[in-house]
């Protein structure tokens, strides 16, 4: 009979001027990320890169990228806080607003592959775009491609080396800021039929030859956020800009290097909808009190007490499976399956507490003037991106299989 596996306590005591840093994240999620998340949606478009707001947030000088030089609380003692002050940051930001928080300055989902495949002279040009405050500038991703989302290790752009160069050609989709991003980290491969092996990451600056933004994407929910759909044609790239360098991929590293990223941002992508879900919660709760509870009882006032409380239970126990994740980040234990575990739970279970604080608000929950009828678009998208919720069951179910080469 298989024993019982006893997981280390975990301490999640938040350290000295975390409170203060979310303070300010409050006051900017209440005067800004919602009012322009409600604006966004309404007028159906994204934030132009041009708003004055970005310039208002970037005075702020909050530590919300991943990047050298970027002192988070806590880490004045020399221990590690970065999964465990992003989780606690994207929870409050996916409280107030997600879809104008994706659209925030900075290296973005660009940072973490940099900083875990990079060369010293990579990351210096990388870094020092966003060390600008004058100016926004943004990064962006680019892996998921029409006929390659969730299962990345089927990309098909294409790297064929000329010289000192690569000339990339393929398409990518749904790209977070792909538009506005000074640098893209471009997925290609080298020959489709080693598989992940041939995998590679680029670098793209803006404006190179060959590469051009297709489309900006109209989208149900996140409408503060730009997508979009990226192509290169015959865009050359110096081999320089091959993300890691030439030995890195001798050791077939490419794909791990995805992979790798998904482990640090998959808790903080769950952790976000566990953000949009309290804020329907709250919305619920706060409608219940002021209709049922403060007026004569209703029939079916038990029932709406019970499934608040079935709705809290879902937000902490999603909010614990982040925080576990994140926890094992910073002590630099394994955590692909815990960030799996996170990333299928958190969303799934923030889209039946969405739904039933709908039920619950009856016909005030649907209205389109409501806030909780935004959130219900907002929220689907979560069970999709960084990986599907089948792929992460996938994921949790290889893992415990002990099948090899099961990262995700």
């Amino acid at each position: 009979m298989e024993r019982i596996s006893i997981a280390p306590m975990i301490d999640f005591t938040p350290p000295p001027g975390v409170e203060e840093a979310l303070e300010k994240i409050r006051w900017l999620g209440r005067e800004r990320l919602r009012p322009l998340g409600m604006e966004c949606d309404v007028k159906h478009e994204p934030l132009p890169p041009d708003h004055p707001f970005f310039k208002e947030f970037l005075a702020l000088n909050l530590p919300l990228g991943i990047r050298p030089g970027v002192k988070l609380p806590g880490e004045e003692t020399g221990e590690k806080m970065l999964g465990r002050f992003r989780v606690l940051v994207g929870e409050e930001i996916g409280y107030w607003d997600q879809g104008v928080a994706l659209s925030l300055p900075g290296p973005g989902l660009a940072s973490p592959p940099v900083m875990l495949m990079g060369t010293p002279d990579q990351k210096a040009a990388f870094y020092r775009t966003y060390v600008d405050k004058s100016m926004p500038h943004w990064g962006a991703f680019a892996l998921t491609e029409p006929g390659a989302g969730s299962d990345v290790a089927q990309i098909r752009s294409t790297a064929r080396k000329d010289g000192r160069h690569y000339v990339l050609n393929g398409e990518k989709m749904f790209i977070t800021n792909g538009a506005r991003a000074d640098w893209v980290i471009w997925f290609a491969t080298v020959d489709p039929n080693q598989g992940r092996a041939g995998h590679r990451a680029f670098l793209i600056r803006k404006g190179t030859p060959g590469f051009r933004v297709a489309r900006i994407d109209k989208k149900m929910g996140l409408r503060g956020s730009e997508t979009a759909g990226l192509i290169c044609e015959d865009c050359r790239v110096s081999e320089d800009d091959l993300l890691g360098g030439e030995k890195h991929y001798e050791r077939k590293e490419g794909f791990k290097g995805a992979m790798g990223t998904f482990d640090m941002t998959r808790p903080t992508v769950a952790v976000m909808a566990v953000g949009i879900a309290r804020a329907a919660f709250d919305h619920a709760r706060s409608f219940v009190r002021e209709v049922l509870v403060l007026s004569r009882p209703v029939p079916r006032s038990h029932r709406v007490l019970e499934r608040l409380s079935m709705m809290r239970q879902k937000i902490e126990t999603a909010r614990l499976l982040c925080w576990r994740a994140a926890w094992l980040l910073d002590k630099g234990k394994p955590n692909s399956i815990e960030a799996s575990m996170a990333k299928a739970y958190a969303p799934v279970a923030a889209l039946e507490v969405i739904r039933s604080s709908m039920e619950v608000m009856a016909e005030a929950g649907v209205r389109q003037d409501r806030f909780v009828e935004k959130l219900f678009r907002d929220i689907k998208v979560f069970d999709i991106f960084e990986g599907t919720g089948q792929v992460q069951r996938l994921v949790i179910a290889k893992k415990l299989a002990g099948y090899p080469g099961s990262s995700g």
